[in-house]
């Protein structure tokens, strides 16, 4: 699962949101991390829990694992040659499990150009007041700028507007556009959501590449963040964007070398700092300081009185990697052209650059055991008694960790037509230490796919369990997501927490999500990978032969925003 603040603290406030989307944010957990398991063996104490003999079905979902998130993968970064070779397994996985290619001329692999962005100086920011001399904005004092992913050279020179938190959504009282004409400005909003949102809209409204799409909707032609004094561990101070201000970030290129970007027309050019904020908007920043300091702020739109102009430069270094996609083609003359997409990341985040001992993070439960399920999914469809109705895609996709760039290739590079795909269930990092007793489906109760993903795990006497972290946003923190903004209604699978469930999951979040410990050894059940394989394919199925493709409900928020097909009542 992609954890965005893992990479640098730089990238909450970084036009990175703007190709990556969102400001993944780390599971809270609590407790003191256990010695790392590998530490505490010897060699062949590892090999004897390795190689213990099992069943079949869950010796074939171990194999996958011991392969993928195996040393010798070093943790299966994108962009890598270790990469590429964990893709060239998934495709021979899926060749011999019978699915016919699905990428690029005639093969299992789609090409994903990524490419790795930075901001190549300092840049320069002067600030011109009605009827005033010009004056520079001092980097790492009153700004720091961001790249612009789609520009090697950026020049703009607006008037600027502070809209608050810089969202719109009437349904969830947000209105900081009221009344506010940005056209043709610069548009200044703060980072973070208001006090009351649920934890997918705060993820969701809480992305700058998001506040950046709204501003751009209403003819904004730039965005910028201002640091403000904010409760919360979660607020990366101004002086940490200065240090990493030419961190890389990584999505995908465009055929003239230069990065995706989400709002091509209206580029976050960087951070003000409070200082840097009150030099813009003169004595009317006080009161927007005052407002911040409340318990619940509520920002006033304020003009500032003058000109900014941003100048930037931003470098490239082009890396490649592949999704790998498989089909198995439908049956029924009137759908088999409708196609249900099952989703799974083979990325992780590769090995740590310094320190001692063991630096590899195999990453075996994320995700290399969710594309292990993806696999031995399709060998279910496969050798099912009758095929799908509905083709069936398997898609395995890069670059997760680095902001769901693989999946965000995909939804805007498909190599089906776009508006065949009725469906997406993602696969991400099941914690299977310990034998689950519910399933949480995250986005169920968007669309039409709850009741199907309702029938399908009540028939392997499963209930259905609500969020139980509904703080993480994880609605929009995994690939699925890409395909809901392309108006597609999707879900996400998760063992429960029922029963022991809690405990484990907070063991594996607080002491191996995105460490070295998550390795084949660390404890996992592999009588419960078959059971989270049944529940996927039952899903899947009955999504591939349902009469009707699914639709979102009516009035759904995400539905709405991205134009899918919309329940009637």
């Amino acid at each position: 699962m992609s954890r965005m603040t893992a990479l640098l603290p730089l990238l909450l406030l970084s036009t990175a949101a703007i190709a990556h989307d969102h400001d993944h944010l780390p599971y809270q957990a609590t407790g003191t991390a256990p010695v790392e398991a590998k530490a505490t063996r010897s060699p062949a104490e590892r090999n004897a829990v390795i190689t213990a003999p099992l069943p079949e079905d869950q010796a074939a979902m171990k194999a996958h694992v011991m392969f993928l998130a195996s040393d010798a993968m070093a943790g299966r970064e994108a962009g890598t040659r270790d990469y590429d070779i964990a893709a060239q397994y998934v495709a021979a996985q899926f060749y011999a499990a019978g699915l016919r290619p699905g990428g690029d001329q005639g093969g299992y692999l789609q090409k994903v150009p990524l490419v790795a962005y930075n901001v190549a100086d300092k840049g320069s920011a002067l600030w011109t007041p009605a009827g005033g001399q010009a004056q520079e904005l001092v980097f790492g004092e009153d700004f720091v700028p961001s790249p612009v992913p789609n520009a090697k050279e950026t020049s703009l020179s607006a008037p600027v507007v502070f809209v608050g938190y810089g969202i719109d959504a009437a349904q969830y009282g947000l209105t900081d556009y009221k009344g506010v004409d940005v056209r043709g400005k610069i548009v200044a909003f703060v980072s973070g959501t208001p006090a009351g949102l649920g934890g997918e809209e705060r993820a969701f409204f809480g992305s700058a590449a998001n506040k950046a799409s709204l501003a751009a909707a209403r003819g904004a032609v730039g965005a910028i963040q201002v640091d403000m004094p904010r409760a919360g561990g979660r607020q990366r101070p101004f002086a940490s964007l200065a240090r990493y201000y030419n961190a890389p970030r990584v999505t995908w290129a465009n055929p003239d070398g230069t990065a995706h970007a989400m709002t091509p027309t209206t580029p976050v050019l960087g951070t003000l700092s409070q200082a840097g904020a009150a030099k813009l908007f003169g004595k009317g920043w006080d009161a927007e300081m005052k407002a911040a300091a409340a318990p619940k702020p509520r920002y006033t739109p304020l003009v500032a009185k003058g000109t900014l102009t941003v100048a930037t430069k931003t470098s490239f270094k082009p890396m490649d990697s592949s999704n790998i996609v498989g089909l198995i083609p439908g049956s029924d003359p009137k759908l088999k052209d409708e196609v249900v997409v099952l989703s799974a990341h083979l990325d992780h985040i590769g090995t740590n650059e310094g320190g001692e001992g063991d630096r590899i993070n195999n990453g075996a439960l994320d995700n290399a055991i969710g594309i292990a399920s993806l696999i031995e999914e399709a060998k279910r469809f496969k050798t099912a008694a009758t095929p799908p109705k509905r083709t069936v895609m398997f898609l395995a996709v890069t670059a997760e960790e680095k902001g769901l760039v693989g999946s965000d290739y995909f939804a805007n590079h498909p190599t089906v037509p776009l508006t065949s795909i009725v469906a997406d269930v993602n696969l991400d990092m099941p914690i299977l230490t310990y034998k689950f007793e519910d399933m949480v489906v995250f986005g169920a109760d968007r669309s039409t796919l709850g009741p199907i993903v309702r029938k399908a795990v009540a028939a392997m006497d499963l209930p259905v369990s609500p969020d139980p972290m509904p703080e993480e946003g994880i609605f929009v923190r995994s690939d699925h997501f890409r395909f809901v903004q392309k108006g597609i209604p999707s879900v996400f699978l998760w063992p429960g927490q029922k029963g022991p469930g809690k405990a484990a999951v907070e063991d594996f979040m607080s002491h191996r999500y995105h460490r070295v410990g998550d390795e084949i050894d660390q404890g996992i059940d592999w009588s419960q990978g078959p059971r989270f394989v049944s529940v996927n394919y039952a899903i899947a199925r009955e999504i591939a032969d349902a009469p009707e493709r699914p639709v979102w409900n009516k009035g759904d928020y995400f539905g709405t925003l991205y134009k899918g097909p919309m329940a009637g009542k």
